[in-house]
């Protein structure tokens, strides 16, 4: 998600300890971050691109929290503890905003995992789509459009997705 606010520089993540010899299972909306953080990933280079872009346009990157645990583990399993931190930090330099949910979120979030059930969604792609409904956010970044594309939010018609 994406939304206007200030400018931080964007800092290119360490490069991993090589190629992951075992594929991770990221959720849709956490794999831009993880192929951003490690060079050896396909869709490194749009990522990076991507959020380099937002930086240089003074627009912040939003991540819902239940997204930094996952995306923390699993750069931490493909890349080491370093690239873990490195993530970590950028928390901390506020290259990332993180939005933290509300009450309301997780039961829209219990809606959307019913409804797309067949998906399946999930508990990090439903947070995904419950802040960007709150937030009224319409650009999603994400490496699988065809389950976001078809998710209905209540506040746009569909999702601008993102790179």
């Amino acid at each position: 998600m994406v939304q206007v606010v200030r400018h931080r520089p964007f800092q290119p993540r360490q490069r991993s300890r090589g190629p992951v010899r075992r594929r991770l299972r990221a959720s849709p909306s956490d794999r831009p971050l993880v192929a951003a953080a490690d060079r050896d990933v396909q869709h490194n280079r749009a990522c990076t691109d991507l959020f380099t872009g937002l930086h240089l346009a003074r627009r912040a990157i939003l991540v819902p929290a239940p997204v930094v645990a996952e995306v923390g583990y699993l750069l931490g399993r493909a890349g080491g503890a370093k690239i873990e931190a490195a993530f970590l930090r950028s928390i901390v330099q506020e290259t990332l905003t993180i939005v933290d949910l509300e009450l309301a979120d997780y039961e829209r979030m219990a809606e959307l995992v019913e409804t797309y059930a067949d998906f399946p969604l999930g508990t990090t792609d439903a947070a995904v789509v419950a802040v960007a409904e709150r937030l009224g956010v319409s650009e999603i970044a994400t490496l699988d459009r065809r389950h976001f594309h078809a998710v209905r939010p209540r506040h746009t018609g569909g999702f601008q997705l993102l790179p």
